[in-house]
C-alpha cells in the first residue's frame, strides 16, 4: 500500500476563511461560488446589499454591506471576518468600477477620475492593510488584488483613470509581496483580460465598435468567463500557489504576448 496521502484537490482551502470585496456579482460572486465549493468559509463584502443578501442566501455565507472606499466600514468588514470565524487567512480585494464618464484624458474630468481613484486604488490600499492587521499576527495569508491587463498594455481605447488605477494596483501588490514575503503572507495581482461580467456588457451595448476593437486583439477569440478567472484566484489562494508572490498574474487570453492575432 502506498504511504502517499491522497490529495482531495476539492478542498484545497478547507478551513481557511475568506474576505471577498466586489463579491456580489462578476468576479467576486464567481471566486465566492468557487471558494465556498473548495472548502472555504466565505465573507462577500459589497455595496449592493439587496445582491450580497442574495449571494450569501445562494451560498449560505455572510454578507457585510461595505463602501470600500470608507476605512471604518473596511475594517469593519475583515473584523466582522475575524471576530466571527477566528482568522482572516485569504483577501480577494476584487471590487472596482468602469463608469462611462471614465474616457480619454481630455474629456475625462476631475471627480470622474477620482472616484474611479477611490473605487480602484485607495480601496485596495484600505482593503490590504486591514487584512494584513490579521495576516502578520497569524504569519500566514493570501491576499489578491484584482488589476488589469492593461496595467501592463497601453490601450487607444482608453479609460484613463481605470488604467492608472489598475497600474497602482499592481505596483502595490508587488510592493507587499516583497515585504511581506518573509511572514508567511503572499501577495499577487490578478490581471484579467476582459471578462463577460454585467460591467463589461454594459460598456460595450454602449459602443459595440469600441467592443469589437477590443476582440479582435484576443488571441482566443473571445472573452473571459467569470469562472476562468475564478479558478485563478482559487489556486494563487491556495497553497499551489505557495511560491508565487509579487506577481503580475495575467489571465487574459494571451493579449499581452501577441503582436498579430490569429486570422
Amino acid at each position: 500500500m502506498s504511504s502517499l496521502t491522497p490529495i482531495n484537490l476539492t478542498q484545497r482551502l478547507a478551513g481557511r476563511v475568506a474576505v471577498i470585496t466586489g463579491g456580489a456579482s462578476g468576479i467576486g460572486l464567481a471566486t465566492a461560488k468557487r471558494f465556498a465549493a473548495e472548502g472555504a468559509t466565505v465573507v462577500i463584502g459589497d455595496l449592493d446589499e439587496k445582491a450580497g443578501l442574495a449571494a450569501a442566501d445562494l451560498l449560505d455565507c455572510l454578507f457585510v454591506k461595505v463602501d470600500v472606499t470608507d476605512q471604518d466600514e473596511v475594517n469593519a468588514l475583515f473584523d466582522t471576518a475575524y471576530l466571527t470565524y477566528g482568522s482572516v487567512d485569504i483577501a480577494f480585494n476584487n471590487a472596482g468600477i468602469s463608469p462611462p464618464d471614465d474616457d480619454s484624458i481630455e474629456t475625462t474630468e476631475l471627480p470622474a477620475w477620482q472616484r474611479v481613484q477611490d473605487v480602484n486604488l485607495k480601496s485596495v490600499y484600505l482593503c490590504c492593510r486591514s487584512a494584513l492587521r490579521y495576516m502578520v499576527k497569524q504569519g500566514r495569508g493570501s491576499i489578491i488584488n484584482t488589476a488589469s491587463f492593461v496595467a501592463v498594455l497601453g490601450s487607444a481605447t482608453s479609460q484613463i483613470s481605470y488604467t492608472a488605477s489598475k497600474g497602482g494596483v499592481l505596483a502595490l501588490s508587488r510592493e507587499l509581496g516583497v515585504q511581506f514575503a518573509r511572514q508567511g503572507i503572499r501577495v499577487n495581482a490578478l490581471c484579467p483580460g476582459p471578462v463577460n461580467t454585467p460591467l463589461l456588457q454594459e460598456l460595450f451595448a454602449k459602443d459595440p465598435e469600441r467592443a469589437a476593437r477590443r476582440l479582435v486583439h484576443i488571441p482566443v477569440g473571445r472573452f473571459a468567463e467569470p469562472e476562468e478567472l475564478a479558478a485563478a484566484v482559487a489556486f494563487l489562494a491556495s497553497d499551489d500557489s505557495s511560491f508565487i508572490t509579487g506577481s503580475t498574474f495575467l489571465v487574459d487570453g494571451g493579449i499581452s504576448s501577441a503582436y498579430v492575432t490569429p486570422l
